[in-house]
Parts: C-alpha cells; structure tokens; sequence
C-alpha cells in the first residue's frame, strides 16, 4: 500500500502546532487526470446493501466462543463491476439501535433479508455516489452484534479495529452472525477513515491508538480522549455512576442477559473514590498517542458540559508531539455535531478531507489554516496554526481588594488570604453573575478595564493553596470574560442551535433513506459575562492525580487544577476575571463535608496561555483601573442543567 510522508514541527498548546503533509500517491482512477474532488456519479438507488459479522477474536460474554460484531455496508456496484476497489467511510457505534444517532436520533432500518435499509446521518447518501463506502459497525453487546459493551475497553476498541483488519485481509468476517461460510472485503483497497460523534468518536480515538494499519484519518466530533476524565478529574466525580450504568444503557437486551461479569468488572474497576485503577489505564488513549498513524481533525464545542474541553487538549499535545497530520474546528455549541451548527461549510470540508485523505487528491486542504474558530455566533476565524505561534503561558497572581473576597489580578504576587465556604447549591454562573459582590460561597479576582483585545489559546492551570476546615474539600476554578456579549445560549435545551422545520438535503436519497434532515439555526443569548474555562479537583488528590487521601482540617495543602482548553478574545474593554470556589453545582458532585476553605493569596496563582505571551497581558492591563465597580448583578445563561451521563451522539 502506498505510503504517506509527514513533516512536522512540533510545539506545546501553551505555544504553537504546525503540520504540513504531503500525499504520495494517486488512485488508479486518478492517475492520469489529477482530479481534485470526487464526484456523484454513481447509483445511490442501486448500491450494493450487505451485511457481513467480522469475528473480534474475543469472547466478551464469556459463552466459549468467540464475539462477532455486524458490520452494515452500503457500497457503489459500479466500481465492483469495473473491477476498482473502493475506500470506507467507518462510524463505530453503540447507538444504532437502543438511542439513535444525530439531531434526529435515527436509527437503523433493516430489510427482510436482513440488510440495511436506512443508514442514519447523511454520509452513506453523500459519499456512496462519490466512490466511497459507507459503513455502520454496531460494536459488542449491541444491536446485532455479540459480546458486552465494556464503556471504551478492549472490546469497544477491538469490535472496530477487527473491521479495520478485515478491511485489509488481517482478520474473518461471516455472511451471518453464527454461520461459517467466510465474507470476503475484496471491494475495497483497505483504506479507511472514521467518523462519529461523542462515543463513536471516542472509539475512533482508541482505534486510532492501537496504530492499526490501513486506518488513514479519524473525524472525532465531541469525542472522549481517556474515560477517566470523563467520570473524574483529579478525584472530583463529574457523575454520581459509573461506566457500569452506561454500558447496561446501551446493551442489547439479549447482552444484558448475558454480561452480568463485565457489568461487576466496570463496577469494581471504578470505584467512586475518584482513585486510578487499571481500568482506566486500559482507557487511555492518550498515553498510547505515540502508536497513532492516522490523520486526525477533531470537532470540539468550546461549551460542552459533556463531553468537556478537558479532552481535547491532552489529546492535541499529545498528538503533535508525535507528529500527527491534525485540523481542528472549535465552536461556541455545548454537545452539537457541526452538520447542526455549520452545515454547509461541515459538508464541504469534510468532502474535502476524505478526498484528500482516502483518495489521495491535492485539493490544497493541507495547506489551508489548521483551526476555525467560532468567535461569534456564525462568525468564524482561521488560524494558520492552533495555538497560534507566539503563544506563551503569563502566570497571573491573586491580590485582596478593598472588599472581602472580591480582589485584584495581575502579575505581581498578591499578600494575604481569602476566605469561601462550598455551598454545593450554587454553580459557575451564579459566582461569576456576583463577582464585584463579597459572597461566602467564592473568591473571584479581577483585572481592570483592558485597554486593548487580549487572546487566551489553549489549556491554563491553576495552583491554589487552601487550608480546608474538614475531611473533604473539592474546589472549582473558572475563567470569566466580564462585559457584555451575544454568545450561543450553550445551557438552553438545544445547547446553542434550534431545530427548525425546513429541511435540505445533503446527497443522494431512496424510499427508505432520505438524504434531507431539518434545518437549524444558531440559539443566542445576550449575556453580561461568559465563563471561558474551568477546572475542578479534590483536594484530597493534592500529592496525587491518581490517589485521594483524607485531609487534616488547619492543615495548608496545594492542589493544580488543569482548566479545559479554549480559544477565546477579551474585548478591549471587557475585564477577566478567576473565580475560585467549592463545588459547581451540576457540573461536579459535592464532598462528603461542606468545608471551609483559607486561600494563601501568596501561594495561588494561574497560568494562562495568550497570544503574546505575558506581554500581551501586560500591555491589555496597563492603565486600567482594578478597582471593583458597584456590586451589580449580571446576567449570564442559566445555570447548567444537571450534568449528562450518556456521551450520547444526539444534538
């Protein structure tokens, strides 16, 4: 199979990550004519439907067999005919059958014989008349397939993985789920790519992870990069359940019957002390980054309460350092698939990326700016590089102001303590709403009036030093733009868009899978602040990420908190503000004890990426008066509604 060269300089998201590639090949239909895109010229009516079981070479369930996950293909007959084999186009999912996928939950529909008839979301009606395969994998322990869904383990990685290798003639596939007559993928050349959004583009991550060969690029949207942090950060519980709940959510029912040991397995693997178990070692993607070979673009909304911005920077590093292909979009949405908030452009550019990755067509989308980013509502910008050269990380400290609790911040080194106690019925928009106001429940310091636009791009930490007056303590910080703004309205139902009536269609359609989906536009909200990024931790994990231990009340402890990364410009104008506190309702779960906690000023600082680097910031705050104004309330989102359990692929 051809080979594909990278060349690639590599900074930190604190600073600056360039890639270039150059594609070394051409398909035989290309050879002679350099094409530049793929074109709908083939018969989505008449596409070959089939449906192939690919043997994982695991016995998940434990019945002495080994597990067979269905694999539902839709696939252009005229290249078969022609003899010319074909790309795939993947989305690895466990939601094809109990919850649906996309804005419109559609699931998949099937024919007396077994075959798909509707595939959900637009890509095989867009991408089978354009040459490619489409093709919907149902891993272990759902729909059609056997096995248990083990919540990101070896079995959901491997029920997809298998299909890689089958692709490439590495593994077996079965013309029916218990039957030995063999399925042959002669159709295709073994290039793929994934794609999905929240759990389906996790698992691309964790296949991608194994460096499994013939997977060229992953589309992950919304996607988890360790499961850890999707239950836990630093101890704190995001979630008042476990992996245990979400793998018996989406188990077939004939699954659920049979998968009672790996349900007690995820139960006793992630006990809800927040301590790091092998279970989640198994679940790390992260730490296999050096293993990946595809291309990745990856789809983030910058205000997901789900799957949280504290997965993609780890990610991104990590996949920089290693020299990865990347391109990433980052929204104003909460949880929402860029078909739903970008359609046209989405369409576009990932018709594009696969011609580009799969066919190997110089489209020129290699050297086009690696980031957009949604500044406002439908308003994007690019950057040539994410974050952009000459970011740098400014340590800003903490000071006291003229009242309790609402202080200054800046880069001199503040004297003195602040006192908060955790009240678990307030969240982040109620602190950053009383920010000029001294309440109990949190600490907030503030910059003046910037005097110039100031860009924040990447992941910021915060170390405090707090002196808890009990057992337990967790803490929350949060980075807030102060001044007034119409932001995506991320906390309404929708998480950022509305869903209308009209629809468009996007690629070929028969009577049973239409290409037309309903239309949608950008929900907003006129706000007076909008928190930028947070972190959260218990402080019990103050000597370890991975081990809690109780606190001695009186006693001082410093913890750093990792707040999620972000792309975001304070208007000249506007103030930021760092606001630290106890638990943030609905997005953490309170500690066994409601503590009161002494910050050391002295001690406590943050560290935030700007372009510009501290000069930057320096120059935005010269001149400002940090003085707090009159202690009005503002208006924000509301607060966030009671935190998701399910990394569910719907908005």
């Amino acid at each position: 199979m051809p080979t594909r060269m990278r060349f690639t300089i590599w900074r930190p998201l604190a600073a600056v990550a360039t890639t270039a590639l150059v594609a070394a090949f051409l398909t035989p239909a290309a050879a002679h004519a350099a094409p530049r895109e793929s074109k709908p010229v083939y018969s989505y009516d008449n596409a070959i439907r089939e449906a192939v079981w690919v043997d994982t070479g695991l016995d998940g369930d434990g019945d002495g067999k080994t597990d067979r996950v269905a694999v539902d293909i839709v696939r252009p007959r005229e290249p078969a005919q022609q003899g010319r084999k074909v790309p795939v186009i993947m989305d690895a999912s466990p939601y094809y059958s109990c919850c649906g996928r996309g804005n419109e939950s559609q699931k998949k529909t099937y024919d007396a014989d077994g075959n798909v008839v509707r595939m959900p979301l637009f890509y095989d009606n867009y991408f089978v008349p354009r040459g490619y395969a489409f093709v919907g994998v149902d891993l272990a322990g759902t729909n059609r397939s056997d096995g248990c869904a083990d919540v990101g383990g070896r079995s959901d990685i491997q029920s997809a993985k298998a299909v890689v290798d089958w692709f490439n003639g590495r593994a077996r596939a079965y013309t029916t789920r218990t039957g030995t007559v063999r399925a042959k993928a002669g159709w295709t050349n073994g290039r793929t790519g994934m794609i999905g959004k929240s759990w389906d583009g996790t698992v691309a991550n964790g296949v991608a992870a194994t460096g499994v060969e013939g997977l060229e690029t992953i589309v992950p949207i919304s996607a988890i990069s360790t499961w850890y942090e999707y239950y836990f950060t630093k101890g704190a519980p995001l979630y008042n359940s476990g992996p245990d709940w979400l793998s018996d959510y989406v188990d077939s029912p004939d699954a659920r019957a049979r998968c009672a040991a790996v349900q007690q397995k995820l139960v006793d693997g992630a006990p809800r002390t927040g301590d790091w178990t092998p279970l989640w070692t198994e679940r790390d993607y992260v730490k296999a980054a050096s293993r990946v070979k595809a291309s990745v673009f990856l789809i983030h909304g910058q205000q997901d309460l789900n799957v949280r911005m504290q997965h993609v920077g780890p990610w991104w590093d990590a996949l920089a350092k290693n020299g990865v292909e990347r391109k990433i979009w980052l929204s104003q949405t909460g949880h929402v698939d860029p078909f739903d908030f970008r359609r046209a452009a989405w369409v576009d550019t990932l018709h594009r990326w696969f011609d580009h990755e799969l066919l190997g067509y110089d489209n020129g989308i290699d050297r086009e700016p690696m980031a957009d980013i949604e500044r406002h509502p439908d308003q994007w910008v690019t950057s040539k590089s994410w974050p952009p050269r000459g970011t740098g990380t400014a340590t800003l400290r903490p000071a006291q102001g003229t009242r309790p609790g609402v202080g200054t911040l800046g880069l001199t080194r503040g004297h003195g303590t602040e006192t908060l106690t955790d009240d678990p019925r307030l969240s982040e928009t109620e602190w950053a709403a009383q920010i000029d106001k001294s309440t109990p429940e949190k600490a907030g310091f503030v910059t003046g009036p910037l005097t110039r636009d100031l860009r924040l791009s990447g992941s910021s930490e915060v170390t405090v030093t707090a002196t808890p007056s009990t057992p337990t303590a967790h803490l929350s910080a949060v980075l807030v733009d102060l001044g007034p703004d119409t932001i995506r309205d991320y906390a309404a139902s929708g998480e950022g868009i509305t869903t209308l009536t009209d629809r468009t269609c996007w690629g070929a359609s028969t009577s049973g899978d239409s290409a037309c989906f309903k239309e949608t536009r950008a929900r907003t909200a006129d706000v007076d602040y909008t928190v930028v990024s947070r972190g959260w931790a218990d402080l019990g994990n103050h000597a370890s990420d991975r081990k809690g231990v109780p606190l001695t009340p009186g006693k001082a402890y410093t913890i750093t908190l990792d707040l999620a990364a972000t792309d975001h410009v304070i208007p000249k104008g506007h103030r930021l503000a760092l606001i630290v506190a106890g638990t943030d309702k609905d997005l953490i779960d309170p500690p066994a004890d409601r503590p009161t906690l002494t910050l050391d000023l002295s001690r406590t600082s943050a560290r935030v990426p700007f372009v510009g680097k501290a000069a930057a910031f320096a120059r935005a705050t010269a001149g400002s008066q940090s003085a707090a104004p009159e202690a009005t309330a503002l208006d924000g989102v509301r607060p966030p509604r009671t935190a998701h359990r399910i990394p569910e692929g719907g908005r």
